[in-house]
């Protein structure tokens, strides 16, 4: 094991000694309450009767035995979103591989998922992050009824995943598993996407033929093909062993999408008789795990929040200190959109996940010893599955990357260090993504530009105002601000100005798109602006050196700490149902604690 993650995986064990404690505690407790019988025997017999009363007469039968598990389906399927319409047919497929391996499953609840994609620069987005902690609560309701005995849990996209996690995870003493639906085919190139972005935003061709370009991008079932945050996601979940072993990238649609489906439904049934509670799969180990996989991969820095909220509901306390400490070891491995011109369909094709996993095992830089679904470790993730005479076997892969372009071994990555880093300095602490960022774009010194809202910029730009040398501060964007939202919608005019040989950054306490990275970018900005951060000492001119090299973020300016912060700008905290998530935007914490409104568990008032 490589000595830097040795030592930040003992130093996260040691930090979170009471807080994990107290959470082991629990799920076992609860564990103990089942006294090896399924959870629904607890409960009184009106009770049980609510809860099979829709059932077939062989279910009813099956459910009032002390036998068969129970098993919850939580799902965000809806068909508007093509990551998520192929779960449409996921409940019946999975009803009955679980009922042939022995189990009763039962469609427990759904949760919303909303697409950033459609989102960006509408006053939607301002609901985007807060979503998460929303998803978070649903997946507790649907598994708040003592009925089941484990879950599958049916989500991709940004904060869908993350909320699941967290949700499921207060039902530590159960197992989960996750049941991806996978990427639609390659569709137009994503050189040719951001070149078509960049004219449109100079105003060189139309709505018509940009509409033409996207949906050629976008234009089937599946999840969008870039590595984003709903493709790190699911690196992520398999990497911390909550997937089936390389289920993560198969097409919808596919004999073997299909195969995948139905061995989670047979699994979860083995799972639940006591087998790799979620709880104790997401231990210290598989969290760091999960950082290693992002940096190793470029992955969304929306995961600097996400891992840090999703740690904090397993007990576990991760600090961005540790992201930055990871990130020195950790190599950069793969090549994908926006870090390259691949997408995530090019990446299994070169070797996919067992590659990936292989690589970093063998390096020492993820640990094997840990607790998963596929009940044989880390190990069993090398392998690949496939379909011999319709069955579904799982080989071990021994060949290496077969492009060389999109997936490299560890011992010749793309970069020496990970795709992420972590900035620190006088604005406070911050997070870059230098993976997709040209090497003479990494460090910037410039003076600012300050707007408090992504309109008055873009309006500028449309203007002819920003043809010259600025870092763009865009301040009053974080979670207690408006919601944080992603901030995508700046790239393509930002992008056009790198392209004129402008030297151009953004500064801000919003979010990037898990997209994003040809501009260099100080993001998640801590603390916010409108909680008197720095940020909001900030004027027009200051020269802001921004040093993705070295780590820091500063004004140059002496004056810098003796002025008073601006206050936050009087705007509508209303429409598009914004006013209903008041009392999440006053209560979220701060983007390096994870932005949520849950407490580290065990921990009574403390945010993660």
């Amino acid at each position: 094991m490589n000595p830097v993650i040795q030592r930040v995986t003992e130093r996260v064990i040691e930090r979170s000694a009471r807080t994990r404690a107290a959470y082991l505690e629990h799920i076992r407790a609860a564990a103990a309450e089942k006294a090896g019988k399924p959870m629904r025997t607890q409960l009184g017999c009106a009770n049980l009767a609510h809860g099979f009363a829709a059932c077939s007469p062989a279910e009813k039968l099956a459910l009032r035995g002390d036998v068969k598990p129970g098993i919850a389906i939580v799902s965000s399927y809806n068909d508007m979103l093509s990551a998520h319409q192929p779960y449409e047919t996921y409940p019946a497929t999975l009803k009955a591989a679980v009922a042939e391996a022995g189990g009763v499953a039962q469609f427990a609840g759904g949760v919303p998922a909303m697409c950033d994609g459609i989102t960006q620069g509408r006053a939607g987005m301002e609901l985007s992050l807060f979503s998460r902690d929303v998803i978070a609560m649903s997946t507790a309701v649907a598994l708040a009824h003592d009925m089941f005995d484990g879950m599958l849990l049916l989500g991709v996209c940004d904060k869908i995943v993350p909320g699941m996690l967290i949700g499921a995870l207060r039902f530590g003493h159960l197992p989960a598993l996750f049941v991806p639906a996978g990427p639609m085919p390659s569709g137009l190139p994503n050189k040719v996407k951001g070149r078509t972005r960049q004219l449109f935003a100079e105003g060189r061709i139309g709505r018509e033929e940009m509409l033409e370009a996207e949906s050629k991008s976008y234009h089937s079932p599946g999840t969008c093909t870039f590595y984003g945050t709903a493709n790190s996601n699911q690196v992520l979940v398999e990497v911390m062993g909550l997937h089936l072993p390389g289920a993560t990238f198969v097409n919808p649609g596919t004999e073997l999408r299909e195969a995948l489906t139905r061995e989670a439904g047979r699994r979860i049934v083995e799972l639940s008789r006591g087998d790799a509670p979620i709880g104790e799969v997401v231990d210290e180990k598989a969290i760091v795990n999960a950082v290693v996989a992002l940096l190793a991969t470029g992955g969304s820095t929306n995961h600097t929040m996400h891992l840090v909220a999703i740690a904090a509901a397993a007990g576990i306390e991760l600090t961005w200190d540790d992201f930055a400490a990871l990130s020195e070891v950790v190599p950069l491995l793969t090549r994908m959109y926006p870090n390259g011109q691949a997408d995530v369909n090019h990446f299994q094709a070169a070797g996919g996940m067992a590659v990936l996993i292989g690589e970093l095992l063998d390096a020492g830089l993820l640990h094997g010893d840990v607790l998963t679904t596929s009940g044989r470790g880390l190990d069993a993730y090398r392998e690949e599955p496939g379909l011999k005479e319709g069955e579904l076997l799982w080989s071990a892969r021994t060949a290496g990357s077969e492009d060389l372009d999109v997936l490299r071994p560890a011992a010749e990555p793309f970069m020496h260090h990970g795709g992420l880093n972590m900035l620190n300095g006088n604005l406070g602490c911050a997070v870059t993504k230098t993976s997709a960022v040209k090497p003479e774009h990494l460090v910037i010194e410039a003076p600012a530009k300050v707007f408090e809202d992504q309109a008055d910029l873009l309006a500028a730009f449309a203007a002819g105002e920003l043809d010259e040398d600025f870092v763009a501060v865009i301040r009053f964007q974080g979670p207690c601000a408006n919601g944080m939202p992603e901030l995508h919608k700046l790239t393509p005019a930002l992008g056009a100005l790198l392209d004129r040989g402008r030297r151009v950054a953004i500064v801000t306490d919003g979010r990037m798109s898990g997209a994003s990275g040809k501009v260099p970018a100080a993001i998640h900005v801590s603390p916010e602006a409108a909680a008197g951060g720095p940020l909001a000492r900030v004027r027009d001119g200051d020269l802001i050196r921004l040093d993705a090299e070295a780590g820091t973020l500063a004004v140059l300016a002496e004056d810098f700490e003796d002025r008073e912060p601006v206050p936050a700008p009087a705007r509508p905290w209303s429409g598009t149902g914004r006013e209903l998530f008041e009392a999440l935007r006053r209560t979220a914490g701060p983007a390096e604690r994870g932005a949520g409104v849950f407490g580290t568990f065990g921990v009574a008032g403390e945010v993660a």
